[in-house]
């Protein structure tokens, strides 16, 4: 046999025999041992015997939630864009009005023998209703256990035992190039496996508090919440998010690192909630020419729009046009390297800062604060709203953050819509600012809550609010309830 096509086969041949083996619970443990850099070279004979081991551990999950119709727009306004749900956004639908309930499809996979399913929170988000179909067939019905939009991740429970489940590997991770398997439910067709390789890692796509696996396996639509496996069958990532320059359903794929989905995930188990470091800073990118301005070329890092008074930067003298370079030593990229190291930071923890102000390097240090929104104090549930049916939260750093809101936008940010309100039907949704409520500007969620006690003690049985969306603004009135 001619040598080429030996090492040929041999290639293939290690290359399948690796394949065969199992990861985590669902794996043999010599398999899950083996190190990243040991991951199989060359194109491997079939990926048959990985998917057959982690299927099972993967399950299609069915959403019904609620799907506000859009109001009428007033005819004084010709031309102008339909203000809730442009053409073709998540509720707009090419223009026309929505159901009053809406059913979404996508992925998860159990990461516990006792029910634990993890998968994205825009599968979940407003959920009146969650079942899950696993491999085998069977209907369950989950609750939600915890969400985080600020990663995308969420987590169910289903009842039961012995559940087929995997686990995140956070100790190893494959190369750039490596192969790699995504497994999800796309277009509600149920469980389906592509293969890729790893593309890159550390992708900046605006999401302040995750920095992206990208990966080049098929990602359709549906395939949202479903676990990025590596060719030992490990979960490295979870698959949140796609990209097509045309529009269509398959592009860039990218998934949220196994490291960051593990914390997250148990955080939510324990707690059912995310807390975060704070320091109370808006801040942007450290670009080249904005460095180069300030006399610091060739350096990144993050420079502060603006200093949230009586928040940790500012009692430690934290100014609007310092740069911050450094974080406990450690060289900045990027604002949102900034914002995720500080988001990891516990409650308390010190932090040293070394920034540049009026042309020389300074050196502060605080302690971190925990994120006011995971604090109840400050936030309005739809009881104490007067059940406007809505949950309203300061526009604070952390929401503009989260909504990606402008510094120009000013009010109180919606949180939560209460499905069946009437602010659902009139298309409000998380993200919007309210600004104004009847005659009454309004700065904070204590602003709207006396806006509408004085409404009721005047006897009125609706208020006039309006509401920012992408720099446009509307009135909208919202009836209110007992």
């Amino acid at each position: 046999m001619p040598k080429r096509q030996s090492r040929l086969l041999c290639s293939v041949a290690l290359a399948a025999a690796l394949a065969a083996g199992g990861v985590g619970p669902l794996t043999a443990p010599a398999a899950a041992a083996q190190p990243a850099r040991n991951l199989p070279a060359g194109v491997p004979s079939s990926f048959a015997d990985i998917v057959q081991r982690v299927a099972p551990a993967v399950v299609s999950i069915d959403v019904t939630r609620s799907a506000p119709a859009r109001p009428n727009l007033p005819q004084l306004f010709p031309g102008f864009p339909f203000f809730f749900g442009f053409p073709g956004s998540p509720d707009g639908n090419n223009g026309t009005p929505s159901l009053p309930n809406a059913r979404v499809s996508g992925s998860g996979f159990f990461i516990t023998p006792t029910g634990y399913i993890v998968t994205n929170n825009h599968v979940v988000e407003n959920a009146t209703k969650v079942s899950v179909r696993t491999n085998e067939g069977r209907e369950l019905e989950a609750r939600v256990i915890g969400r985080d939009p600020l990663t995308d991740l969420a987590v169910l429970k289903v009842e039961g035992s012995n559940f087929p489940y995997v686990t995140f590997e956070t100790n190893a991770r494959p190369r750039v190039g490596d192969w790699v398997i995504a497994m999800g439910n796309p277009f509600g067709l149920g469980g389906t496996a592509t293969s890729g390789i790893v593309s890159a890692y550390g992708r900046d796509i605006g999401e302040a508090y995750v920095d992206y696996l990208q990966i080049d396996a098929p990602i359709n639509r549906g395939n949202s919440g479903g676990p990025t496996f590596d060719v030992y069958g490990r979960v490295i990532g979870v698959n949140t998010a796609i990209f097509s320059p045309s529009g269509g359903s398959v592009g860039i794929g990218f998934a949220i690192p196994a490291e960051i989905a593990d914390r997250i995930t148990k955080q939510l188990i324990s707690g059912g909630s995310i807390v975060r470091g704070y320091i109370g800073a808006m801040v942007q990118n450290l670009t080249p020419e904005i460095a180069e301005s300030l006399g610091i070329p060739g350096r990144k890092g993050a420079l502060v729009a603006e200093v949230t008074p009586g928040g940790p930067g500012d009692l430690a003298g934290l100014r609007a046009g310092d740069a911050i370079l450094s974080l406990n030593g450690q060289e900045l990229t990027s604002s949102s390297d900034l914002t995720r190291r500080v988001g990891a930071a516990r409650e308390g923890d010190r932090l040293r800062l070394e920034i540049w102000r009026e042309g020389r390097r300074q050196t502060l240090e605080l302690r971190a604060g925990r994120r006011p929104a995971d604090d109840a104090p400050g936030v309005v549930n739809p009881a104490d709203a007067a059940s406007l049916g809505l949950t309203l939260r300061p526009l604070d750093q952390a929401a503009r953050t989260q909504y990606r809101l402008p510094a120009t936008a000013r009010g109180v940010v919606i949180d939560a819509v209460s499905p069946g309100s009437d602010a659902a039907e009139k298309g409000l949704r998380a993200g919007d600012v309210i600004d104004r409520v009847g005659e009454r500007s309004v700065a904070a969620p204590a602003d709207v809550r006396e806006a509408i006690d004085a409404a009721r003690r005047q006897g009125r049985p609706s208020v006039l609010v309006r509401v920012w969306r992408e720099g446009r603004s509307l009135f909208v009135p919202l009836r209110l309830t007992s």
